[in-house]
């Protein structure tokens, strides 16, 4: 499933630079320029992750910190006070990022974040993803369609079942290898483009069709 992001941030340059990093990793961005504005946000939307600016107009991002809950948060500040970082974090922030900061940084961070809500998430018991008249058991590592069936390995199984979730959006090569790290650590960015591969003439062996496409400078699409 595709996660979602927050970015609470007034200065347009850095949400629009945080904005097109994070789309291009896959994720769905939200924004809100105000402490305001993100708290009538959430009363509609649950966002999986919010990065949080401290320096808002009207009420800060310390007064919005207090009020998100179950929600993880990322704060972004160029207070670099080690008091400071450490009252924040004991009032509920996830993880805190110095201004100015690197973008790779700050992906990193929370395709971090995202794992560790995803490890403490109970479990649903449901280990199959169906896209279109394809579908994954990801448990069983198996990509079937009607009656055919076609056997992955757990590395296989892992990437696509990401690009899955996905359905039609570009997922990044770097977004693939950190979301599958821990599972299937044998995996790297130069076997990525091999495991690729092997999955797109697999899933053809089932309806003859390529359902994964390269996208340039990015990484790949899933196409259902």
């Amino acid at each position: 499933m595709q996660k979602t992001i927050l970015i609470v941030d007034d200065d347009m340059h850095i949400g629009d630079l945080l904005e097109e990093a994070l789309g291009l990793e896959g994720y769905r961005v939200l924004r809100a320029w105000s402490g305001t504005e993100a708290v009538l946000l959430l009363e509609k939307s649950r966002p999986d992750l919010i990065l949080l600016d401290l320096m808002l107009p009207g009420m800060s991002g310390e007064e919005l910190l207090k009020k998100i809950e179950g929600i993880p948060v990322i704060i972004m500040s160029a207070r670099s006070e080690t008091e400071h970082k450490v009252k924040l974090l004991s009032e509920g922030a996830s993880d805190y990022i110095a201004k100015p900061f690197a973008v790779s940084e700050v992906l990193a961070r929370v395709g971090a974040i995202l794992r560790l809500a995803a490890l403490a998430a109970p479990e649903s018991g449901q280990h199959e993803l169906r896209v279109g008249e394809l579908c994954l058991d990801a448990e069983l590592m198996l990509a079937k369609k009607e009656d055919k069936e076609v056997a992955l390995t757990r590395t296989e199984a892992a990437i696509l079942n990401i690009l899955m979730q996905n359905d039609g959006r570009p997922v990044g090569r770097n977004t693939i290898l950190d979301r599958i790290s821990e599972s299937t650590p044998d995996c790297t960015e130069r076997s990525l483009k091999q495991h690729v591969s092997n999955i797109r003439k697999k899933l053809e062996t089932l309806d003859g069709r390529d359902h994964i496409e390269a996208v340039y400078g990015i990484g790949f699409r899933f196409l259902s």
